[in-house]
């Protein structure tokens, strides 16, 4: 049975996504319907966590609006999302970095990573 789901999900992923993970600077190329036209709205900020696999994979992504930190969540299969550009590499020593949250100015900066 299981075999069955994972085989129909496999059709459903993505294959054109770039690598990245928390600490990654990302712009989300989302599409936005609006009545009966649709564009695509530009979310760029910082990788804080990437959580669950497969068709259910999602990742967060926070940033700084006039001086308000914004987290939005993006189901990484999603067929709203146009592209994902990794803009740069953050070096960070885990995988969720929450504590960005309570962070801010200078302090809330992420090093790059070299290669």
């Amino acid at each position: 049975m299981n075999s069955i789901v994972n085989s129909i999900s496999q059709e459903f992923l993505k294959t054109d996504l770039p690598e990245f993970r928390a600490g990654d600077r990302v712009t989300v190329h989302y599409k936005i319907k609006e009545g009966n036209k649709e564009r695509i709205q530009q979310f760029q900020g910082d990788v804080i966590q990437r959580r669950n696999s497969g068709i259910n994979e999602m990742f967060t992504v926070r940033k700084i609006s006039n001086g308000v930190g914004v987290e939005r969540i993006f189901p990484l299969n999603s067929p709203y999302i146009d592209k994902i550009e990794v803009n740069r590499k953050g070096k960070v020593r885990r995988a969720r970095i929450f504590y960005l949250r309570g962070q801010i100015g200078k302090a809330a900066r992420i090093k790059e990573r070299r290669g």
